[in-house]
């Protein structure tokens, strides 16, 4: 068994980054002690802004997104074309899209997808939300960009069925060759999706 060569509060800081994605126990280590390293330039601003963070983070009540303000700053963005819902498997991904700077639109977080294996039933996800806002009217497309997982498209075909009926367009991201890919190096699952999503030239 090894021994301990730290403090309990220095071994608890360990077990909690250790727990951030990315991170096993040995990166949390050397995360932990660069951060001690810098105590004053890293650790005591770090704690501070988690305190505050902790204080202050609310999900958004309307789309589901994470802010210091409910509605979040993405929903009472008036620049924003308000007619155009994205919707997105979690926060990670409103953000990865926001990033790549290609629409202006809302977005509505799902929190997940549905998945019978794992216990993840529609009642579990943000799917009434989503129709509720589009049933308010005034939306004219929503975009589903969940990933290309049997569990994303199950949810994508569940989100179409229920808002059949109402007047709203439904799109969904193209999947296929990437930007930059090579034919050779790609799928025989991509490669068909690509083929079956060929727009004219």
């Amino acid at each position: 068994m090894a021994k301990r060569v730290t403090g309990p509060e220095i071994e608890k800081l360990i077990q909690l980054l250790a727990k951030v994605p990315g991170l096993g126990p040995r990166s949390a280590r050397r995360a932990a002690l660069h951060l001690i390293k810098k105590k004053d330039q890293l650790l005591g601003p770090l704690s501070h802004a988690m305190g505050d963070a902790y204080d202050k983070v609310k999900i958004c009540s309307r789309c589901g997104n994470v802010d210091t303000v409910d509605p979040c700053t993405v929903c009472t963005d008036e620049r924003r074309d308000q007619s155009v819902i994205i919707v997105v498997e979690d926060v990670s991904d409103l953000w990865a899209l926001e990033r790549s700077g290609a629409m202006n639109a809302t977005y509505h977080v799902l929190g997940g997808v549905l998945s019978p294996l794992d216990g993840v039933g529609p009642d579990d996800l943000n799917i009434r939300g989503l129709i509720a806002r589009v049933s308010e009217g005034g939306v004219r497309e929503v975009i589903i960009a969940v990933n290309a997982t049997v569990e994303g498209q199950t949810t994508a075909h569940y989100i179409t069925d229920q808002l059949d009926g109402l007047e709203v367009k439904i799109t969904r991201l193209a999947h296929g060759v990437p930007v930059g890919g090579e034919l050779d190096y790609l799928d025989e699952g991509t490669l068909a999706a690509a083929l079956r999503a060929r727009t004219t030239i």
